[in-house]
């Protein structure tokens, strides 16, 4: 059992936690000896890190190889005007120690790529994908499914959101990220953000909800998104909630699949003429 020594600035940091019947004591102290890998410092990592931090998880790391620019602010709210230039993992690592100097930040300054997979993942109880690119989120995917780590998985575009909760290491009935997509679309056939436009609160909602299914997940509460895809559409206002099966003839978990960690070399020979890995 986590210890619950809390000191007295702890206490009253997580009371409102601590009230729940479903966190309590235990909980807390759960999520204390948690840690987090967001990729992506952006629009949804901004909100995913700052509530993993308010609420307390023990350890959080943040990727990300890019530098701020001033049209990232309309949406990546863990940064500041006065940080433009600066690396997007070291200034939202700056802004959660702020928020909560209790929890250790680890700024990650590089390219998630296949070798940073491999070295980062296995140190994280729990992945967070807040990225921009299909072939980073294909990496995260297969890695965290080789690698065995749940992946909270999100995506934006304009007005709608995407989230899931991926553990096909866990094994049948839970589907991997490839049971939904098998392979990465043709290059320009699904705009980015930055291409197509995305309302910033958007990215806030679904940071949010992404930080709240990390946290049941860390915690042990509740029912995940694990086999199901969460739709939301921000100008109806409309939820919906697909399931997600596992798929028996994938390359990946399915039966046959012959995946191995080896296999993530696959995924450095395309870096090479891959585009940078961006956050939303």
């Amino acid at each position: 059992m986590d210890s619950l020594d809390f000191t007295e600035a702890e206490l009253r940091r997580y009371s409102r936690h601590i009230l729940l019947a479903e966190v309590g004591a235990v909980g807390q102290a759960r999520l204390r000896a948690s840690s987090v890998l967001v990729v992506g410092a952006g629009g949804l990592g901004s909100p995913l890190a700052l509530y993993l931090a308010a609420a307390g998880v023990g350890r959080i790391g943040v990727i990300d190889h890019d530098v701020l620019e001033l049209s990232n602010l309309q949406r990546q709210i863990a940064h500041t005007t006065a940080r433009l230039g600066r690396n997007k993992a070291e200034s939202a690592a700056e802004t959660l120690a702020a928020l909560n100097p209790e929890v250790r930040v680890e700024a990650h300054a590089r390219r998630m790529d296949a070798d940073a997979a491999e070295e980062l993942i296995p140190r994280y109880d729990l992945v967070c994908d807040g990225t921009d690119n299909f072939g980073t989120r294909f990496l995260l995917g297969d890695a965290c499914h080789l690698l065995g780590r749940p992946l909270v998985s999100a995506a934006v575009l304009r007005f709608e959101g995407q989230l899931s909760v991926f553990e096909s290491h866990r094994g049948a009935p839970y589907p991997c990220h490839r049971c939904l997509h098998p392979e990465p679309p043709p290059p320009g056939l699904v705009p980015t953000c930055s291409e197509a436009g995305v309302l910033g609160a958007v990215t806030g909602v679904m940071g949010t909800l992404q930080a709240t299914e990390a946290l049941k997940r860390l915690l042990g509460i509740g029912e995940t998104l694990a086999g199901r895809l969460l739709i939301w559409d921000a100008l109806d206002m409309r939820f919906r909630t697909v399931r997600l099966a596992r798929d028996p003839a994938c390359a990946l978990c399915g039966g046959e699949g012959v995946a191995t960690i080896r296999d993530l070399s696959a995924h450095r020979a395309a870096a090479s003429g891959a585009p940078e890995a961006c956050a939303a």
